[in-house]
Formats: C-alpha cells, sequence, structure tokens
C-alpha cells in the first residue's frame, strides 16, 4: 500500500492549483480490482494503448517475476513516455523491461544487492533516496516514493507547489535524491539510556573535541566503564561512532546547501577540510565535491 501513497502528492498538486495538472490512473495487466498487500482492493483499468506522460511501477514486499504483459508495454512506452519511475522494488520490474540498463538506479537498500545481480547492465546505487537518469526515475523502498513524487512535482510545477504539498502531507521538504537511507544513529542501536544519551549528546555537539572522557560524563559513567559498555552496546569504539556521526551530518550539508567545504567541516567537528576529505574517501569511497556535484545532478538545479 506504501508503494500507491506517493498519489497523494499528486492529488494535493491539483488542490494547490485549483486544476487537474495532474489526471491519475490506477493500471494493471488486465484491470479489474488487485489486491493490495494488506488486503484491499483497488480499482485498476487495463494497460491501455495510449501513452501517458509519466507512469509510475509500484512494487511488491518481495520481488517475483512479472507478467509478459507488463513487461512488454513498460518496454514499448518508454520512447513516448516523458518520464518512467519507480517505487521500492518496482525497479526490479523495470529491470525485467531492460529499462535499467546503462542508468544508475536505486530501490530498497535490503534488495539492493539483489536487483544488481539480477540488472547487472545498471548500475544500483543502494544508499539513496532517489535517482534521476535521463527519462527514469527510481526511489528507495516504501516512503521514498513521496519524496521523489513531490520532485516530480518540484521540475513540473515549481518549489513554492511542491513545498506545500509537502507541508499539507506533513513530511520533510524535501529529502534530497542523493540523501543516504540509512541513519548512523539508528545502525548503533544503543541498548541502555545512558549510552544513548552519550550519542545523542554527541549528535548536538558535533563542533566539540567529544573525548571520550566528555562523553562518560554525560552517560554518567566512569571512563573506562562508558568505553567498555558502548563498544558492547554498538560493537564500535566512541571514536568511531563519533567520526559515523560527523560524516552522517556533513554528508548531508555537502548534499542539501552551499555552505562551502571548511564551514562544513568547521561545523561537523573536523578540525580542516582535509581531515573530512579523508574520512570521506573512506567511508564513500569519493570527496566532498563529488557527493555534492552527484546530488545537483540527480536533484536538479
Amino acid at each position: 500500500m506504501m508503494g500507491i501513497a506517493a498519489t497523494s502528492v499528486f492529488e494535493l498538486a491539483n488542490a494547490h492549483v485549483g486544476e487537474t495538472v495532474y489526471d491519475i490512473h490506477f493500471l494493471s495487466e488486465h484491470g479489474g480490482q488487485v489486491k493490495s498487500s494488506l488486503g484491499m482492493s483497488v480499482e485498476t483499468r487495463a494497460l491501455p494503448r495510449t501513452p501517458f506522460d509519466t507512469l509510475i511501477v509500484s512494487g511488491l514486499l518481495e520481488p517475483s517475476p512479472s507478467g509478459r504483459k507488463l513487461v512488454g508495454y513498460l518496454r514499448k512506452a518508454l520512447p513516448v513516455t516523458r518520464r518512467i519511475a519507480s517505487v521500492c522494488t518496482g525497479a526490479f520490474i523495470l529491470g525485467e523491461a531492460g529499462l535499467l540498463d546503462g542508468r544508475r538506479v536505486t530501490t530498497h537498500w535490503f534488495h539492493a544487492r539483489t536487483l544488481q545481480l539480477q540488472v547487472p547492465q545498471a548500475k544500483v546505487e543502494e544508499d539513496r533516496i532517489f535517482i534521476i537518469d535521463g527519462s527514469v526515475w527510481t526511489s528507495a523502498g516504501m516512503s521514498a516514493g513521496i519524496d521523489l513524487a513531490l520532485g516530480m512535482v518540484e521540475k513540473d510545477l515549481g518549489m513554492d507547489v511542491s513545498r506545500s504539498v509537502a507541508q499539507k502531507l506533513v513530511v520533510y521538504h524535501r529529502r534530497a535524491g542523493g540523501q543516504t537511507q540509512h541513519s548512523a544513529l539508528l545502525e548503533m542501536d544503543a541498548k541502555s539510556d545512558r549510552i544513548q544519551t552519550a550519542l545523542d549528546y554527541a549528535r548536538q555537539n558535533l563542533r566539540a573535541a567529544l573525548t571520550v572522557e566528555e562523553l562518560a560524563e554525560a552517560a554518567h559513567l566512569s571512563p573506562r566503564q562508558f568505553s567498555r559498555a558502548f563498544r558492547a552496546e554498538t560493537g564500535q569504539s566512541p571514536a568511531k561512532a563519533v567520526e559515523h556521526l560527523r560524516l552522517e551530518a556533513a554528508r548531508v550539508m555537502i548534499e542539501q546547501s552551499r555552505h562551502p567545504i571548511e564551514v562544513v567541516a568547521a561545523e561537523t567537528g573536523f578540525a580542516d577540510r582535509e581531515r573530512m576529505r579523508r574520512a570521506f574517501l573512506r567511508a564513500f569511497g569519493q570527496p566532498p565535491q563529488v557527493l555534492r556535484r552527484n546530488a545537483r545532478v540527480m536533484t536538479g538545479p
């Protein structure tokens, strides 16, 4: 059901401008009622002969082979459709139709490596919210389809309309396409309140040195107790965890702001831009400037 939630973006865009900019149809191979993952049925019409401006392909909780008619329809639609998109595992269906060959694409992080194996001609980037490559748009899992749809509305009708729709949906405007699907805090998954408090303190004070002694004080533990408990709960040292938090914050600033690299390095606690550059190369395989350029290419000016 989350796969078709993105249609609300277009519905609210119509309401905002006061006219039917987007004429929304739900399609399936044979038409009629199609049962969703939750058991509710969605009324659909059969795949038509006339082309659409935009096609968005939803996915399944677990990818499985598609019908021959749907795959053939998508293959023929590419040259006559302004843009074709996928939400979550819908990328597997585009891959079956050959639409991902030679393109940079994304999907739900859990299925990304499987997609790469099934579509070796594509370049699957498993840590992106959505990617635009020519006329093909692909998004990450579940709610990322809303980000993709907001990106479409922004390109069609401008940022003001897209921002208004996001506010009505009570969602962030807007997660850039290049933003990570993961959170360092989520991945560390601290078990105790004391370690979580130290992590929260670190995230809110990235400009500080954040020594073990400082973090231990925030957790109300001795440095030795803190280091032992931190590694037991997160599987990494406090220093490595702090670097991950700095990297996550710096990457968001790099991709979503126009702050100079030196400012980003200072705001996120790296001693200088060179130290941040080395950390980016270790973590992402690319320097900050390349990540900024890629984010602008994927999301537009």
